[in-house]
């Protein structure tokens, strides 16, 4: 549902007959449609993940889970945009759950999704409009909807810094689930007996060379290393609520039981040994999972950065969709989902045909691509906006004949169509 002109509502494949006004009424309406909820139009991403899982995955599946901003601040239209950094930078918060491979870290299909606005809460969970929670509280509902789904193999859930959370450790871990999550270094744990923070502990652990890497393009050696640490200390409960016209803060300690984790660290050096990059990992994977395959689990986390990227700015340019509200906001979104999933099933398919589709699509993007060798010939973006592209040409001649196209084209002197006949079959198909 790409759209190459800010000022389009979407790609609106025209009926036969039709005019655009009423092929974009026809996308208005479908977006406005209440029968057309969003556990609807998630089900068929959350069925292609759940298979491609099959084959794409190992062992285990990877779900990676971020937030996004959405930022709208200039878009007054849209009545219910929310407060995101400061009350001037307007627009709605975007929570995605991303299944990924986990030998490759290829992306499958976004499972979840959620767009907070100052209405509430539109989500694939649920028809309805959900209250918003905390950031960490919302994430134990999405995490129980994304196990409840049909997998063929254990989750375990990839997140940042953010849910570095006593409390939802012990919460989470109580469920059965399966998680790995970057903790802070002065995150405080007790180790052989003793209180300690994870940098005190981690620059203990003895660290071996594991392989090669790079670091912002630049060649280095990755280094890995684990130990054993637990969780003692009681939970801190933070909550803010309203109260009249300010807002009161209420901070409490939860105790708990003591939750057994393992401390992975892991370390980007260049060859002189100075250290470009390090995390400190926190993980309850069971122990016959090597520390190098937990490591390698958050490392493919990046591939959720790089979905909000393609959203927001070189593939779908969501942040200048002109839907009125988050409810059509977040149906497009879904489309959009599907768009880009479908690029990702195309960039992984290994035929002759794929190739040569992949090519045709970079073609019709437009877009600039590295050429050497041993780079890629394509990029999901290329693939995503070849798509919002090819897809209206294949409507467009489902209506029109070639030689109908070719007469319009003569029509208006454009000189490359006064040339003899071009060949119909693109280079390469059959």
């Amino acid at each position: 549902m790409n759209s190459a002109d800010a000022l389009a509502t979407g790609l609106a494949l025209p009926f036969a007959g039709t005019s655009s006004f009423a092929a974009i009424q026809a996308a208005w309406r479908f977006y406005h449609n209440d029968a057309i909820t969003l556990p609807v139009l998630a089900k068929p991403l959350q069925e292609l993940a759940c298979q491609s899982a099959q084959d794409a995955c190992g062992a285990w599946v990877v779900v990676a889970l971020d937030w996004s901003y959405l930022h709208y601040e200039h878009h007054p239209g849209k009545s219910d945009r929310m407060a995101l950094r400061h009350q001037n930078n307007q627009g709605y918060k975007l929570l995605t759950a991303l299944a990924l491979s986990d030998t490759t870290g290829t992306p499958l299909a976004p499972v979840c999704l959620e767009l907070q606005s100052a209405c509430g809460l539109y989500s694939t969970r649920s028809g309805k409009l959900l209250r918003a929670e905390s950031p960490l509280d919302g994430l134990t509902p999405v995490m129980q909807h994304v196990q409840a789904l049909p997998w063929s193999k254990p989750v375990v859930f990839v997140i940042d810094r953010e849910a570095d959370s006593v409390g939802h450790y012990r919460r989470w871990a109580g469920q059965g689930w399966r998680f790995v999550v970057r903790a802070d270094k002065e995150r405080l744990v007790e180790h052989q007996g003793r209180e300690r923070s994870l940098d005190y502990v981690a620059a203990r652990v003895p660290l071996r060379r594991v392989g090669a890497a790079t670091c912002k393009d630049q060649p280095c050696q990755w280094y890995l290393g684990q130990d054993s640490v637990v969780l003692s200390r009681p939970a801190r409960e933070h909550r803010v609520k309203p109260a009249g016209k300010r807002r009161k803060a209420r901070h409490r300690n939860v105790p708990g039981a003591r939750l057994p984790l393992r401390l992975i660290v892991s370390e980007l050096r260049d060859a002189s040994g100075k250290v470009l990059a390090r995390w400190l990992l926190l993980s309850n994977a069971p122990p016959e999972v090597p520390a190098r395959t937990v490591a390698q689990w958050y490392l493919f986390r990046w591939q959720i950065e790089n979905y909000h990227k393609l959203l927001k700015r070189g593939g779908l340019k969501l942040e200048s969709w002109l839907q009125e509200n988050a409810a059509a906001l977040s149906k497009r979104l879904l489309i959009g989902a599907m768009a880009v999933a479908l690029a990702w099933q195309l960039a992984a398919d290994p035929s002759p045909n794929a190739a040569n589709l992949r090519q045709l699509l970079v073609r019709l993007s437009g877009r600039q691509i590295k050429r050497g060798k041993g780079r890629p010939t394509f990029t999901i973006p290329a693939l995503v906006a070849g798509l919002g592209v090819f897809l209206p040409a294949l409507d467009l001649l489902e209506h029109h004949t070639p030689e109908e196209l070719r007469t319009l084209a003569k029509a208006t002197g454009l000189p490359r169509f006064n040339s003899p006949t071009p060949r119909t079959t693109p280079q390469g198909f059959a």
